[in-house]
């Protein structure tokens, strides 16, 4: 009877992994920085930057980025991210290819996600 009980097979839960990731979130999603596009209306868009190190001056890096690519952007406070980079328009290439230039991040470290 004991052989019968051990070769039941466990119920499978699919996002097992997925929920075991949220937990250490904080800690793992701090060694990227996430590129994201976020669709507003029609065709315009907002390209958001999160997970750089606090020891970056976020208003310098959206100077040179709004001089950089012609378009407007600010600095958000988001209670759970931290601060947040929005960017007018699709900008995820040009922002990603300008962080690694400048040393800020390594390429390896940069998650683009949309479309």
């Amino acid at each position: 009877m004991s052989d019968l009980d051990t070769q039941i097979p466990t119920a499978f839960d699919p996002f097992a992994e997925a929920n075991a990731g949220d937990s250490g979130a904080a800690a793992g999603s701090k060694d990227y920085v996430h590129v994201r596009i976020q669709q507003r209306n029609g065709r315009k868009s907002l390209t958001t930057v999160q997970g750089l190190k606090k020891e970056f001056s976020y208003s310098k890096i959206l100077k040179d980025l709004k001089k950089e690519f012609c378009c407007n952007g600010t600095v958000v406070q988001d209670p759970e991210l931290g601060q947040v980079i929005q960017l007018q328009g699709d900008q995820r290439k040009n922002v990603s290819n300008f962080l690694v230039q400048a040393g800020i991040v390594k390429k390896e470290h940069i998650k683009i996600h949309g479309f």
